[in-house]
């Protein structure tokens, strides 16, 4: 069975490794040790992971990942690429579902943040996973949104999501909508059909968690 979590961690613990703790990344206001932080946190800290989620917890969280990032850089990128076996979100069950596109998406939040960046070649494996994974958050994301948005990935699938409304058209590659549909709208590659104002909101929406 491939292992695509596990692939994704490596790349972009190699990559953190190589661009050292001061590169940008596309979160605003993160550099690579920030986001070496942030996943630290998430994989051995429940407690202050849950305030990635919950407003209320956001600020002990966000004090909780300054602490950890303010270690050995080298230290943080191999708690990264070594995640504990204990933790609800790294063991053997749960890595694959779990962390797959929380990978995938972080690699190319430092990829992405470079110069002349290009999307990559991802094996169908791959982007069949990250198809199944973005039709779950684009149907979380976007129930409420005001149109009537057909997002499709061809090759892949299909699907409506929205509120109703005016129809708009969002296709691309499922690792392009996964970068979009998780706020990445900047940095995705995708294309979308229909009325000027609705397509724009959805570029400017504030997707993800």
């Amino acid at each position: 069975m491939p292992q695509y979590a596990r692939s994704e961690r490596e790349a972009l613990a190699d990559l953190l490794l190589d661009l050292g703790p001061d590169a940008p990344t596309v979160n605003e206001g993160w550099h690579t040790r920030d986001l070496a932080a942030h996943l630290i946190v998430r994989e051995r800290r429940p407690d202050a992971a849950a305030g990635i989620l919950l407003p209320p917890l956001r600020r002990y969280a966000e004090a909780v990942r300054r602490r950890v990032a303010a270690r050995p850089y080298p230290e943080l990128v191999a708690r990264v690429r070594r995640p504990p076996a204990w933790s609800p979100l790294s063991n053997p069950l749960t890595d694959e579902l779990v962390n797959t596109m929380e990978f995938f998406i972080h690699h190319e939040d430092v990829r992405r943040a470079r110069p002349g960046w290009l999307p990559r070649d991802l094996p169908a494996g791959l982007s069949a996973v990250l198809w199944k994974r973005t039709a779950v958050l684009a149907r979380l994301a976007l129930r409420r949104f005001p149109a009537d948005l057909f997002v499709q990935a061809p090759g892949f699938g299909e699907f409506t999501v929205g509120r109703g409304g005016e129809r708009l058209r969002l296709v691309g590659a499922p690792g392009e909508l996964a970068l979009f549909l998780s706020g990445r709208q900047r940095v995705s590659r995708v294309q979308i059909d229909g009325p000027a104002a609705p397509a724009d909101r959805l570029r400017r929406a504030s997707l993800g968690f």
